[in-house]
């Protein structure tokens, strides 16, 4: 051990009791059971479901208030209380509405504060005391823990406890203490989250996800495609700030560019204005709640056209200077007979709709026009100093991963590329041949390098973001080829069918996810690969649980664009110390009517794998750490005080 560190150390434990202290700590922490993991995927910016699962903690806070009140209070009673846990600012006047009186609502306040310490007591009984307070507001920490750690065997306190509660309600901070209480209730029930990927995509609001995890108290995120692709756009990649802008024209999202990060659009729309009219293949796709005008549906048309041609026009240079990425296929513009309107790929030759290839230059297809160039520019200096993105991304980048091992599972957004027979496929960049683990974690050193040098927008590591997005080999992607422009120009709709890799149906082989999970140097008999990305279509009668409970897919559509296809609002996964269960969420209509009617959007919960033995904080990562930290602590003794 390192002398230095060891002096440096010991400026904290100046005294031999303190560095003992904290061994029997650390050594006492790993006999604690292990914390609550919960497991989401795939928000696609849907920040109000998003909201009300975390809140919920996937049922789990109603667990934990049925376990606790089922004998004294009935349904209707236990889902206004769990109402008031998840919602405390606007279940609270609700609930007061009620009252006639100052001397009920007096009653009530003095009922619901015991039943809250009662919860919280329940929910942080395998936490130690500095964990739990950690978790309290601020400004109650003294008076909760009094009340949570009271003990009056003798009454020589009754009165003192008393007046505590009475002081709360008559100084008027009843309120506050019980919507402290709601969210401590709240952080306890989950000790750590896992978002596996795509934050962002169709969904209006990513950017209040973001700052809801940027606060939350533990996550980690493992990149969706959707992700990568907006780290990628900040990176200083112009085409995939191209496919950014395309997507939210297409789903009439624009306003988180412009309103939400500030990023001017309007150069843009001039260029859309000069070159583009109306084109049914480009109208955005809008909800019926949605209202646009026709001037706005028109605008929007424009400008999808105009940043799809500049995308399509921005993928060439990157596809001929980058052979490796074997994409020679999608050279589009260049397949085309603009006199005839047609295009002829992989051998067949098709008439072309709702063409628009009014800035294309037939001798030279892939050169953007000068405006073109200039809104690009514009628009990525605009985008790389929106200082909300910039945290957004810099918080992804830093909690973020293209796969994580954590307590012995693997978690992962989209797939392992694999060949038909299940090996790890292999995928050469710059003579150099990668494969199953060693492909991901190159994948994700190009992508911090791109990250980390944003004013490189042609060097490779950049153009990998973009591979990351759209290539065979990728792990977000995982398909043949995506077929954009196909779907916007020609009719035949078995072009625009994308071959998926073999992965997303041998992943149903219990043979090929324990030899994934070996090639991560995981324990194949106790091991789960966590997956998102594909959603699950359980109104066909698919199982989000595979290979013998090696697989658990956890993408069952909390986009409303697939709730139609998959019959639920997405799939959540909880992982505590007695093992794991899956929870399917029903369709997510309002935090208005969750607080009427008192109802949740859970469906029964699935048992997935249950522990043998109660698993303990010493089997966990954490674990590991607290063994590494007691080791050094031991090391400091005996260097410092033997």
């Amino acid at each position: 051990m390192n002398t230095k560190y060891l002096d440096l150390l010991a400026q904290k434990y100046d005294t031999e009791e303190k560095v003992v202290t904290e061994i029997i700590n650390l050594e006492a922490i790993l006999h604690l059971p292990k914390g609550t993991e919960h497991f989401v995927s795939d928000l696609h910016g849907e920040y109000q479901a998003f909201q009300h699962v975390l809140r919920n903690g996937s049922g789990n806070v109603k667990e934990k208030i049925k376990d606790l009140f089922k004998n004294v209070l009935s349904d209707k009673e236990i889902n206004e209380f769990a109402t008031l846990v998840y919602y405390p600012e606007e279940k609270l006047p609700l609930i007061k509405a009620q009252f006639r009186n100052k001397r009920e609502l007096y009653e009530w306040y003095k009922e619901i504060i015991d039943r809250m310490l009662n919860l919280i007591s329940y929910a942080s009984s395998k936490y130690t005391r500095s964990k739990l307070r950690k978790a309290l507001p601020d400004q109650f920490v003294y008076i909760i823990e009094e009340l949570l750690y009271k003990t009056d065997e003798f009454t020589n306190k009754e009165q003192y406890y008393t007046k505590i509660v009475q002081q709360i309600i008559s100084l008027g901070q009843a309120d506050k203490l019980i919507i402290g209480l709601a969210y401590t209730t709240q952080r306890l029930v989950v000790d750590h989250l896992h978002v596996v990927g795509d934050i962002y995509d169709r969904g209006p609001e990513p950017d209040k996800i973001m700052d809801t995890l940027i606060n939350y108290h533990s996550v980690d995120i493992q990149w969706g495609n959707h992700d990568v692709l907006w780290l990628g756009a900040f990176a200083g990649s112009k085409v995939c700030l191209a496919n950014i802008i395309r997507i939210c024209a297409r789903y009439d999202n624009l306003d988180i560019i412009e309103d939400v990060y500030g990023i001017n659009l309007r150069p843009l729309l001039n260029l859309a204005e000069k070159y583009y009219d109306d084109n049914p293949a480009f109208r955005p796709k809008v909800s019926s709640s949605d209202k646009l005008s026709d001037h706005e549906r028109l605008q929007i048309t424009k400008i999808h056209q105009a940043i799809a041609m500049i995308q399509f026009k921005l993928e060439s240079p990157i596809i001929k200077r980058r052979p490796f990425f074997n994409m020679s296929e999608r050279l589009l513009l260049e397949k085309i007979d603009y006199d005839k309107n047609e295009i002829t790929i992989y051998g067949n030759t098709y008439q072309l709709e709702n063409s628009c290839f009014a800035t294309i230059n037939p001798a030279q297809p892939d050169q953007l026009l000068e405006e073109e160039e200039q809104v690009m520019e514009r628009l990525l200096l605009s985008v790389q100093h929106s200082e909300k993105l910039a945290r957004h991304m810099k918080f992804l980048m830093k909690k973020g991963s293209l796969y994580l091992k954590y307590n012995g599972n693997l978690l992962i957004h989209g797939c392992i590329p694999l060949d038909e027979e299940g090996n790890m496929e292999k995928m050469t960049i710059e003579d150099k041949t990668y494969a199953g683990r060693n492909l991901l974690d190159v994948f994700e050193h190009y992508l911090q390098e791109a990250f980390a040098h944003p004013e490189e927008t042609d060097d490779l590591a950049t153009d990998m973001v973009w591979y990351l997005w759209t290539g065979e080999y990728s792990s977000l992607f995982g398909k043949r080829a995506m077929t954009t422009f196909e779907r916007y120009f020609i009719s035949d709709k078995a072009t625009h069918k994308e071959k998926k890799n073999p992965y997303y149906y041998l992943r149903e082989n219990e043979e090929v996810c324990r030899n994934i999970l070996e090639e991560f140097k995981l324990n194949p008999d106790h091991g789960h690969i966590i997956n998102g990305h594909t959603p699950v279509k359980e109104i066909e009668g698919e199982n989000p649980v595979k290979a013998n409970g090696k697989m658990i897919v956890i993408d069952g559509g909390f986009s409303k664009a697939y709730q139609s296809t998959t019959g639920i609002a997405g799939y959540t996964l909880l992982y505590n110390s007695y093992g794991m269960q899956l929870v399917a969420h029903k369709h997510f209509n309002s935090k208005e009517e969750i607080l009427l009617a008192g109802t949740d959007v859970l469906s029964v919960k699935r048992l997935v794998d249950k522990e043998l033995e109660r698993k303990m904080v010493l089997e966990t990562n954490i674990g590991e750490e607290l063994l590494k930290e007691i080791s050094i602590l031991k090391d400091l003794r005996k260097y410092r005080y033997s």
